[in-house]
């Protein structure tokens, strides 16, 4: 189990390790035991956003294997018609600082590359069939200005 699972999103915490070998980043606090998949996303423009998409069931973690991004999550009250001014949580993944974002169930999430070609990894708990049954989208629009995070941060 991960060790800071909770009821909100948060990071688990990293390092990275540099000698005349080269870098080592690693994440020891995250534990791949639950982890039934894996995909990744590759964002060549900084103008795509993927938003959004819930589960009310799985969990998602996040990973910045190159580049960064920003990852919002919300928390939805209702799956059939979300309020239109739920609180977001804004993250910023750079894969030069080593952390993975976790998500908890209950969450939509959305992603926007911050530098061009940038690639992340998501970590998922259940299998791809649980996990379409318990797939939530809404408009991108919902929530967030994608077009001034800078700002939001």
């Amino acid at each position: 189990m991960n060790t800071n699972k909770s009821n909100i999103p948060s990071l688990i915490e990293g390092g990275k390790h540099s000698d005349e070998r080269g870098d080592i980043s690693y994440v020891n606090d995250f534990s791949l035991e639950n982890i039934k998949r894996f995909y990744s996303i590759s964002h060549p423009s900084t103008k795509t956003i993927r938003a959004w998409q819930g589960h009310k069931k799985e969990p998602k973690y996040f990973y910045a294997v190159s580049g960064s991004f920003w990852i919002a999550c919300v928390k939805i009250d209702n799956w059939s018609k979300p309020s239109e001014n739920l609180k977001v949580d804004l993250f910023k993944l750079n894969s030069e600082k080593t952390s993975i974002l976790y998500i908890p169930p209950g969450y939509a999430n959305g992603i926007k590359a911050i530098k061009e070609e940038s690639k992340l990894i998501s970590f998922c708990e259940d299998s791809l069939e649980d996990s379409s049954n318990d797939n939530y989208r809404y408009d991108y629009k919902m929530w967030l200005d994608w077009n001034n995070l800078e700002s939001a941060y």
